[in-house]
């Protein structure tokens, strides 16, 4: 198959334009890239309109996102994987989600690529999540491309993409982004009409209203991965799913070697006291999703982003590789959780009337499950029959609690509080960065509640484009911010719009420490 690393391995098959035994290195045909911006700034429908162009079938819009609560409250939970070809190459694209609480998982998938688009509402600008995910993307020396999107809107003019250009430029700075970093290539699109331009312009109309120019882009900004396909296979697992004949299925980008149904594999993990072999045996069956289907191969190569099964103990972070091969790649660090909650058993009057999985051991094994799937969130062992669950915010929690709802479990929770953090006698509290826009009647309204709730005004101006509305922002610790969502929409009566992302863990106050 030209374009792509994927060939099959019979005496009857076409010789591919490579091979791994002509190639030392992977394919300049493969692209690896990541579509990062904050909440509802056009990732996923972006993504409809790239699968489109590289002719995959889309059944509905939005296509990536798959799972029921994803639909239904239209926003990204969950980080999806796929493939696209476009002019004898071959693009693995990641989609990430949005939102602040779901920061792990972009975490956990930028150092699967080499690229980024990085996408940028045209009137609304950079936002707080837009820093956190190209705070990610330029810490592993990824070159961004800037995709200005939605410019077919009214209030967008051009004296407006060029301010948010500058706006960007000043952020990727204070980041401290390289002098490469610094050179990217600025696209303007509207997802929506489905095109994209490398000049300004409100519309394109006939052969040109497309996305060509932003899939040129990418082959001409993102480089090749740098893979050796003669070292022993390693793979670095970044997603984990369970399937109900295959059983686990481990998804990662493949760090050296080749790999093929039957190769006998072993998972192993680092740990301070050296490589521990997790499992050994087999791979029973390779996965690529290509479009909105997934397909098997029978092989594939360094540098490549595929799905693996045969193996049921490995989990995310922990590395597939040869038997012969002892070394564990080194995993992600994610930042910490800031909200925690405690699950136990349901103990009230009406016990028992709205679910099937009621005892301790069963939420349990359920919650472990959701642990070994997203890192961002811990579970430790609180009293009898009762866990204490970590995450980043009370949406990612709101949304497990949903999904454990639906699944038939039946369980209490507590109020979430604060996570903080010890550091030599020093107690550090979670600050958050706030982005709100608000009508002008209510500023003084957030000002007054979020300064009662230690929050401090970093910079206070108008909505470019919107008559009559206000952008403020704070920093604010994490426990002013509990509860404070529901008294947001009074306040300002379902017209404001509140962002928070994780911002630093600073010095709280010092525990004087006393001699035994």
């Amino acid at each position: 198959m030209r374009g792509s690393f994927i060939h099959l391995l019979s005496s009857t098959a076409k010789k591919p334009w490579w091979s791994y035994a002509t190639r030392k290195h992977y394919s300049t045909g493969l692209r690896n890239v990541a579509v990062i911006a904050h909440v509802d700034h056009g990732k996923t429908t972006l993504m409809d309109r790239l699968l489109r162009q590289c002719g995959a079938v889309i059944p509905h819009e939005r296509a990536m996102d798959s799972i029921t609560l994803e639909r239904e409250r239209g926003i990204t939970i969950a980080s999806k994987v796929t493939s696209i070809s476009w002019k004898d190459n071959e693009f693995n694209m990641v989609d990430t989600p949005g939102h602040a609480d779901f920061g792990g998982e972009v975490e956990r998938v930028v150092g699967m690529v080499e690229g980024a688009i990085l996408v940028v509402d045209a009137g609304e600008g950079p936002l707080a999540q837009t820093k956190f995910v190209l705070a990610k993307a330029l810490k592993y020396g990824i070159r961004p491309i800037l995709l200005l999107n939605k410019v077919d809107r009214p209030a967008v003019t051009e004296e407006r993409c060029n301010e948010v250009e500058s706006l960007v430029f000043d952020l990727f700075a204070n980041l401290g982004a390289t002098e490469e970093q610094l050179e990217f290539p600025v696209l303007y699109a509207s997802a929506k009409e489905g095109w994209v331009s490398s000049t300004y312009t409100k519309n394109l109309s006939g052969d040109s209203k497309n996305m060509s120019q932003l899939l040129d882009a990418i082959i001409g900004h993102v480089p090749p991965p740098s893979a050796n396909v003669d070292e022993p296979f390693q793979m670095l697992v970044s997603m984990m799913e369970r399937d109900s004949y295959l059983g686990r299925v481990l998804t990662g980008r493949i760090t050296s070697g080749v790999v093929r149904v039957g190769d006998k594999v072993h998972g192993i993990r680092g740990t301070d006291s050296g490589v521990v072999k997790i499992e050994e045996g087999k791979v029973v069956k390779l996965m690529k999703k290509k479009g909105t289907s997934m397909v098997s191969v029978d092989s594939a190569g360094a540098g490549d982003i595929v799905s693996m099964a045969g193996l049921s103990s490995p989990a995310i972070g922990h590395t597939v590789a040869h038997v012969e091969v002892m070394s564990a790649l080194p995993t992600v660090e994610l930042d910490p959780p800031t909200i925690s909650m405690t699950f136990g058993v349901n103990d009230s009057p009406l016990a028992g009337r709205d679910g099937d999985h009621l005892t301790g051991g069963k939420i349990c094994n359920r919650l472990m499950a959701e642990a070994e799937t997203n890192l961002a969130i811990n579970v430790l062992p609180s009293m009898s029959e009762s866990y204490e669950v970590q995450g980043r915010g009370e949406l990612q929690l709101g949304i497990l609690i949903e999904n454990m709802r639906r699944e038939g479990f039946e369980l209490s929770v507590s109020p979430p509080k604060v996570m903080y953090k010890m550091e030599k006698n020093n107690k550090l509290e979670p600050i958050e960065e706030v982005t709100i826009e608000v009508d002008e009647e209510h500023v003084g309204s957030v000002i007054e509640a979020l300064s009662h709730r230690r929050g401090v005004v970093m910079d206070v101006g108008p909505v470019a484009g919107h008559v009559g509305r206000t952008r403020l922002s704070f920093t604010c610790p994490s426990r002013g911010l509990v509860g404070y969502r529901s008294v947001f929409s009074s306040v300002t009566r379902g017209t404001g719009f509140m962002h928070r992302a994780f911002l630093s863990m600073p010095f709280l106050f010092v525990i004087p420490s006393f001699p035994s």
